[in-house]
């Protein structure tokens, strides 16, 4: 989705350079002579590779200096030349036909479309202001005014459903989590163990208000699948955030919000215009997959969420915990 965004001011910068990087590498004929202006970087058999092709790799290509520009061109060059010879090979076998490779190319199709679409949604969308920033920074302290770093141990414990009240007891009764841990090993429980310091902004948005709420050395056990679950908070120290510092990131977050809002909305309209027929074994489940497709295709739109550790801010760590990269 990010890839169908419209470029930055910045990215545009870039892309001239690398364009003009990109001219000199291939030796296009008469670059600044727009009569006899060339924009074929290369001829592959029948086929031919122009500027645009390998600018537009290199768009794509994150943190490239324009002084790598013209190294960087002549490496994404050669690839397309590869890539060609190897398309061309792969017509003359008939593999373009195959049942198959045409799925995939419509699948392919279909999603790069289907995202085009949301993308043009999603920026008819107003830009957050500058008091709805103030109102999300106000409405979580967790996340900024009272931010912390946070040290949680977990364990996942495997057990039968009737031992659940006797492992709670004796998480409560115990006065350190190693205590609690030799209990387990007691009692035969199989249990692992995982240890990660994370800043506020990289825990779990629907449960950082009741991690933030627990003093080092507390613990919350819930219920798996297979079993149990202990968070302990082995220790915390403050680090709070400003307005100034949280603002960039909130408002990336609160429009990128509004962007999905917007595509499941319409989506929700075309559903109500469109007739659609479940067929077959998929008709008992026409409401739920009905409800599902308009939740999934708003998803589409997003970025995922991404996690991982830091011991300071930076300007990507209340970015990632808001799931914006």
């Amino acid at each position: 989705m990010n890839a169908m965004k419209r470029a930055p001011r910045s990215l545009g910068k870039g892309l001239k350079l690398l364009a003009v990087a990109a001219c000199a590498t291939v030796a296009l004929a008469g670059c600044g002579d727009k009569d006899k202006a060339s924009q074929t970087a290369a001829k592959v058999n029948d086929d031919e590779i122009t500027v645009h092709q390998i600018n537009f790799v290199l768009s794509r290509q994150q943190g490239l200096k324009p002084e790598q520009a013209e190294a960087a061109g002549r490496q994404v060059l050669e690839r397309l030349i590869d890539e060609q010879l190897a398309v061309q090979k792969a017509e003359s076998l008939k593999l373009d036909r195959d049942p198959a490779v045409v799925q995939q190319i419509e699948a392919a199709k279909a999603e790069i479309i289907a995202r085009a679409y949301a993308t043009h949604v999603g920026d008819s969308v107003a830009k957050p202001t500058a008091d709805e920033v103030q109102k999300y920074f106000d409405a979580n302290p967790a996340l900024f005014k009272n931010r912390r770093i946070y040290t949680l141990q977990d364990l996942a414990i495997e057990a039968p459903a009737e031992r659940f009240d006797e492992v709670a007891a004796k998480l409560r009764g115990a006065k350190t989590l190693v205590e609690f841990a030799n209990y387990l090993k007691e009692a035969g429980l199989r249990f692992t163990g995982n240890q990660v310091v994370r800043p506020a902004e990289q825990l779990p948005l629907n449960s950082i208000n009741a991690i933030a709420q627990m003093k080092d050395g507390e613990s919350v056990i819930s219920r798996t699948p297979t079993g149990l679950n202990v968070l302990y908070l082995a220790g915390s120290r403050d680090q709070p955030v400003t307005i100034d510092q949280a603002r960039p990131a909130i408002e990336a977050f609160l429009l990128n919000q509004r962007r999905g809002e917007a595509v499941k909305k319409d989506l929700a309209g075309l559903r109500a215009q469109a007739k659609i027929d479940y067929v077959g074994k998929f008709a008992p489940a026409a409401a739920a997959s009905a409800a599902a497709g308009v939740a999934s295709a708003a998803e589409a739109a997003l970025p995922a969420a991404a996690s991982g550790a830091a011991s300071d801010l930076s300007g990507s760590d209340i970015s990632k915990g808001l799931g914006l990269k």
